[in-house]
């Protein structure tokens, strides 16, 4: 499977089991599983696809059109997703934002996409708005054209161009344009990029537009797919009703199967500001639906899909030539790219990284992969797919593969097909279809006869928005609670619905104990944990992971460490083990902290590259000050010269220090009891006992607000936009007014149609988003407000954005309507951010480290309900501080300096990236 394999993601069900580490694998220890779904063609030509999954009170709503930006012509770019955020702008009934009365009903996982052959919609939404839901999707696909006019073309037109702008500005940011022109001849639908050109864009006329909806559109281009807590025969009916009176569209012509493979080889060099040196090598191969493209996917996950595979180990491990290296199929519909993607160290020869893969390919389509390779690549396709039980979604659930292989293919089953040929796959197959594909044509950088359709006479009713019905309660199963006998809390959370079990062992650390030792050892130690632990070195330790179809991972955040363990339960013996081993036994082999020195070094560079990742390192140590322990950059990356000089001794020092058992807490949740997990866990665990040194303790002192605000500048020649971000101290996540001021927030800045985004995206079109973020921490939080702007309205921006904060406070208090839409934002959507597993630890991990109750989610909706509008307002009062704002502006210097001091707001610094007083 070309998703699966290829990126080792998406949530597929199929042709599935643990394989022998030899041998091809049989039927029986292969068996057939499939996401179970009725099919239905409306008279109108709309394909509808139903799933139940009925464990959680939330559907997925999701509607492919098949058109994209391959249906566009020259001169004609961008226009697929021009028009998919033309969707988003009001239709004839309903002409305000499309999120506006989907947020307070609790839509969750919502957004839209345009790719090169479809455009997709879709939403989680509670069960009781599934009519609201369906009746807005609609109103849309039958009903827009009376709604678009000249000005929200023209608002649009600027947010895409923004959107362009923000990433051609990021690292890397044309890669994309040069490989579409390079690998495809001159008028090839791929051969321009989804977003398209800057003149196109700007020369798109109203009357362009409402032909490309009349063009592509219409009800018998479409696929919706309804899944998750429903009835069919009830979803059915719904549709008809609100979907059958929708014209059909005109007849479609197809592109058909246009690999344009290539030959020879053809190279180009781009130079851009970019910390590190990349090396693409792009091959044309057959498309989405296709055998060859399925073995491709083998081959690539065999060549650079985890710690294993042979580029990796090659480039990263051995020689130490890059810092990371991608290998995966690029699946479109009449055909695909097989590309390499390898980063190269810092000051590392491109040259040398070339050779090694060119040698390392070479030898693939000499010998093809291993039958242990093949076994590893079909475990990881196993193991994805469990934890694909879980997600209904569009982000790569189950109702994005049934519409996506019913959009590309013509079926939804294809994908058992798919899996069918990786289950039979030989490793002769692979290697024959990568010399047919792969040996020659590379590039260094890098149409059925129309059915006679009918309308239904009477639809829904389009003069008023169905009402939501009444919202799920959400009800998290409780928390069990034990001891071992070393102390160590237990903390249990049992949930049944897929053979699952995490363990998430989470440690009072976190990059705030970097402080007064040399910064990012929190964030280097844990990443060190699992690069190599008792028996197994790195490689070894990943290898098990793999063959256990376990997920083991260690970090921190802010004010916490982890270890975490995702394993299947038919393994969870063995994957206790080997989690033990990491937790217990990690190595720190010194070659390993040489090579994650290299990645971390090289993250820095990449955070120095990139405008907010500049200003996050830059505003903690500049609103809590020196010697606080959140002082340092936020990534926990920190510094250049303090990375360079931690030494194994250092590492240990650190583990020792925090990772003990009467500073930690061992969080499960999944399908085991406290009866069945306990003992397993003192056998493994027990004997793990805290030093006799007393417990580490943090500086988190309150700090007291500056009285005037200041302004920090950071020059980025050439920048085409600027960076904006402020940020101040807000109170902790444990303050008894923190909902309070989540209402604030969500209000001000946190959502789409929240204030600063609705002005200075929507209103002022001078962004792509802009918006505000409260984050948790143990003590004094950051309030942030950020945007990224034309250069050109720096100084406007600034003003827009000093005045929203202020009015929130003093001047236009939230309103009734706002605070409504807020509550409902955040009561409604709950169900849906609690839907797997790893979600619900994530939920009462916040419960564990912040010390809240422990029904805190499950009273979470009466709480927020029970806040007066005056409570609300006065937490605003709490909450926003514009007159103690640090102010961090990244950008062209050359031309934002000057205007910027001439605001007179407070004093002016210019910083390097580094945090160095320039002037």
């Amino acid at each position: 499977m070309k998703n699966v394999i290829a990126a080792v993601t998406a949530a597929l069900l199929g042709v599935l089991a643990l394989v022998p580490a030899h041998g091809k694998p049989s039927a029986s220890e292969f068996p057939d599983v499939r996401i179970p779904y009725e099919r239905h063609v409306l008279p109108n030509g709309l394909t509808l696809l139903i799933h139940e999954d009925h464990k959680a009170p939330i559907v997925a709503v999701n509607v492919w059109y098949h058109v994209g930006s391959k249906d566009e012509r020259p001169g004609r770019t961008g226009f697929a997703h021009l028009f998919e955020h033309l969707m988003f702008n009001g239709s004839e009934h309903h002409n305000d934002e499309f999120f506006r009365p989907l947020e307070p009903a609790g839509a969750t996982k919502m957004n839209g996409t345009t790719w090169y052959d479809r455009t997709n919609y879709f939403q989680n939404v509670p069960t009781s708005a599934l009519d609201l839901t369906l009746w807005l999707e609609s109103d849309r696909m039958g009903h827009l054209l009376g709604a678009i006019d000249q000005n929200k073309l023209d608002e649009q037109r600027e947010v895409v161009l923004n959107e362009k702008r923000q990433g051609e500005n990021e690292p890397y940011g044309k890669v994309d344009e040069v490989i579409a022109a390079a690998t495809y001849p001159a008028g090839h639908p791929y051969s321009w990029t989804t977003i398209g050109s800057y003149e196109d864009l700007k020369a798109a006329t109203l009357d362009d537009v409402k032909e490309w909806f009349r063009e592509h559109y219409g009800a018998a281009n479409a696929v919706l797919v309804i899944a998750g807590d429903v009835n069919p025969a009830a979803v059915k009916a719904k549709v008809e009703h609100y979907f059958g009176d929708i014209p059909p569209g005109p007849v479609r012509k197809r592109h058909g199967r246009w690999i344009a493979k290539m030959s020879g080889e053809k190279r180009a060099t781009l130079q851009d500001r970019v910390p590190q040196a990349r090396l693409f090598k792009v091959w044309n191969v057959p498309g989405f639906c296709e055998t060859d493209a399925n073995m491709l996917g083998i081959a690539a996950a065999v060549l650079g899909s985890g710690k294993n595979s042979r580029l990796y180990e090659r480039l990263v491990y051995r020689d130490q030539l890059a810092t990371d290296v991608d290998v995966g199929v690029g699946p479109f519909e009449i055909g695909s790219q097989f590309m390499i993607d390898a980063m190269v160290k810092p000051g590392g020869d491109i040259a040398a990284v070339e050779r090694a893969i060119d040698e390392e390919l070479q030898r693939f389509l000499r010998e093809g992969p291993t039958a242990a390779e093949l076994a590893r690549v079909r475990t990881k396709v196993f193991a994805s797919a469990l934890r694909g039980l879980e997600r209904i979604d569009g982000f790569g659930g189950k109702s994005a593969i049934l519409a996506q292989y019913q959009v590309y293919c013509g079926t939804p089953d294809r994908y058992t097909e798919e899996l069918r040929e990786v289950r039979e796959a030989t490793p002769q197959q692979v290697r024959d279809v990568a010399r047919r594909w792969l040996s020659d044509g590379v590039f260094v950088l890098q149409v059925e006869p129309f059915p006679e359709y009918t309308v239904a006479s009477t639809g829904a009713d389009r003069s008023r928005l169905p009402p939501l019905g009444e919202p799920p309660s959400l009800s998290l199963p409780p928390l069990q609670r034990a001891t071992l006998s070393n102390g160590l809390k237990l903390v249990l959370v049992e949930r049944h619905a897929a053979p699952i079990v995490q363990l998430s062992l989470i440690a009072d650390a976190g990059y705030a104990a970097d402080a007064g030792i040399k910064a990012g050892t929190a964030r280097l130690t844990l990443d060190m944990l699992d690069e190599g632990a008792g028996r197994y070195d790195a490689l070894a330790l990943a290898a098990r992971s793999e063959e256990l179809g376990a997920l083991i991972s260690a970090g921190s955040t802010l004010d916490t460490s982890f270890v975490r363990l995702n394993a299947l339960k038919a393994r969870l013996e063995p994957s206790l083990d080997l989690f033990a081993d990491v937790l217990l036994r990690p190595r720190f082999d010194a070659r390993e902290l040489e090579r994650l020195r290299q990645q971390q070094l090289a993250a820095i560079q990449q955070e120095k590259a990139q405008p907010y990742g500049i200003a996050s390192r830059l505003y903690p140590q500049l609103i809590y000050g020196a010697g606080h322990a959140y002082a340092n950059p936020r990534s926990g990356t920190g510094t250049e010269d303090s990375v360079a000089a931690i030494t194994v001794d250092d590492l240990r020092a650190f583990y020792q220090r925090w990772l003990r058992p009467d500073n930690a807490t061992l969080l499960i949740v999944g399908d085991t009891t406290l009866e069945e997990i306990r003992p397993l866990l003192e056998r493994r665990l027990g004997a793990w006992k805290a030093p006799d040194v007393p417990l580490p303790q943090k500086n988190l002192a309150e700090v007291a607000l500056p009285r005037q605000p200041r302004i920090v500048l950071v020059n980025r020649t050439g920048a085409e936009q600027s960076l904006i971000l402020a940020a101040h101290l807000a109170p902790p996540k444990s303050d008894p007014d923190d909902l309070a001021m989540q209402l604030v927030n969500t209000a001000l800045g946190g959502n789409f149609v929240s204030r600063l985004n609705m002005n200075l995206r929507e209103d002022k079109r001078w962004s792509y988003g802009a918006f505000t973020v409260i984050s948790g921490a143990k003590a004094q939080r950051p309030f942030i407000a950020y945007a990224p702007v034309q250069t050109d309205k720096t100084v406007e921006s600034l003003r827009e954005m000093r005045t929203e904060l202020a009015t929130v406070r003093d001047g236009r208090p939230l309103t009734a309507d706002e605070i409504a839409f807020a509550r409902n934002s955040l009561v409604r959507s709950l169900p849906g951010e609690n839907e797997t597993a790893a979600e619900i630890a994530e939920s009462y991990t916040t419960v564990l480290v912040h010390e809240l109750p422990d029904d805190y989610w499950n009273t979470f909706v009466d709480r927020v309900e029970g806040l007066s509008p005056a409570a609300i307002n006065a937490a605003a009062r709490r909450l926003v501080h514009p007159d103690a704002l640090t102010w961090i502006v990244v950008g062209d210097l050359a031309r934002i300096e000057q205007p910027i001091r001439e605001l007179g707001w407070g004093e002016v610094m210019v910083l390097d990236a580094d945090g160095k007083r320039l002037r």
